[in-house]
């Protein structure tokens, strides 16, 4: 019995002699991976970390450490070495939790940026100044930068749904934007009907975006080409009031005579013919309408508050309409 209660006591104390030991061996591995290995206690969850192209390994890693996504650079790149490559994927990561090294540096030699594109929505008729807003909801993205690059492009953007990266480079956006305005136009249907018109696309892009600001329909804007097409004939200043929120931002309700007058190529009151370039980014409808124009006597058109266009052979009965219409 004695003997019995002896040996329970024996195996009780090595029990609680292998327990300690394993505690002690255990407590400096728990703080060599919460020093080394764990994520920062500040680590930013939900937010995008961006990788430039040719980035060595050491810049990530501090760039890395200076954003709290990990605690040691020494680590970090050693966990590179772990994986076998050192070379650096560039784009956007998104952090959707904390991570510890070792996935952040699978991640970023792997390519996994775990990330959705945004989808962006162009309307036709939008301005590149229009476009940059648009794309300022993409998380990351250098919407100032694309705006520089893009501002000389106005025109040539293409009008459509583009699925955009975040943080993704703006060249590749715009040059996105540019290779869809040239595969657009050069279908068979568009280029025949410029080559038939007999104009030069980039004036018929200008028209075309004139078009997209004056009528909301095919019918109308196809009525107005012909009317803008036949002042620019008569050398009659085309009097597009489209051009004033591109000029000075303000629409024709809010125009005054002193507006009309701003001294710009762009205004189609003070200059004859077309303005020096496009103020919108046509889509296909407005450039087809613009080399399809229909034929009439009409040399004045004016839409009322609700959109309605009424046209008129003479100024005098432009000047009616003008009554009746709009109340002026």
């Amino acid at each position: 019995m004695i003997r019995r209660l002896f040996r329970r006591i024996k195996n009780t104390l090595r029990r609680k002699r292998t327990t300690g030991w394993a505690l002690a061996a255990l407590l400096p591995c728990m703080l060599l991976y919460g020093v080394f290995f764990a994520p920062p206690f500040s680590f930013p969850i939900d937010s995008y970390v961006r990788l430039t192209q040719g980035s060595a390994a050491k810049d990530v890693a501090e760039h890395l450490k200076d954003r709290n996504i990990i605690r040691s650079t020494f680590m970090f790149e050693a966990a590179l070495r772990w994986y076998g490559d050192t070379s650096i994927i560039a784009g956007e990561y998104y952090l959707t939790g904390r991570q510890g090294v070792f996935t952040i540096a699978r991640r970023i030699t792997s390519g996994d940026f775990d990330v959705e594109p945004i989808k962006i929505t162009v309307p036709e008729g939008t301005s590149v100044r229009g476009i940059t807003a648009l794309l300022s909801a993409v998380p990351d993205f250098d919407s100032e930068a694309f705006y520089e690059i893009a501002k000389d492009k106005e025109g040539r953007l293409f009008p459509d749904t583009y699925f955009i990266l975040p943080g993704e480079d703006p060249t590749l956006v715009l040059k996105r934007f540019e290779d869809n305005f040239a595969k657009q136009t050069s279908q068979a249907q568009v280029a025949l009907a410029v080559s038939a018109f007999g104009r030069p696309m980039e004036e018929v892009i200008v028209m075309a975006s004139l078009l997209e600001k004056e009528a909301n329909n095919s019918h109308d804007r196809r009525l107005i080409a012909g009317i803008l097409w036949s002042r620019i004939e008569l050398s009659i200043p085309l009097q597009v009031d489209a051009v004033f929120p591109y000029l000075i931002g303000k629409g024709s309700r809010n125009l005054t005579k002193a507006d009309l007058q701003t001294d710009s190529p762009y205004n189609t009151y003070v200059n004859k013919g077309l303005p020096p370039g496009p103020i919108t980014n046509p889509g296909l409808s407005a450039i087809l309408d613009a080399v399809t124009p229909t034929e009439t006597d009409y040399l004045f058109y004016l839409a009322d508050r609700g959109g309605t266009t009424y046209y008129s052979v003479t100024y005098e009965q432009h000047l009616r309409n003008r009554a009746k219409h709009l109340g002026s």
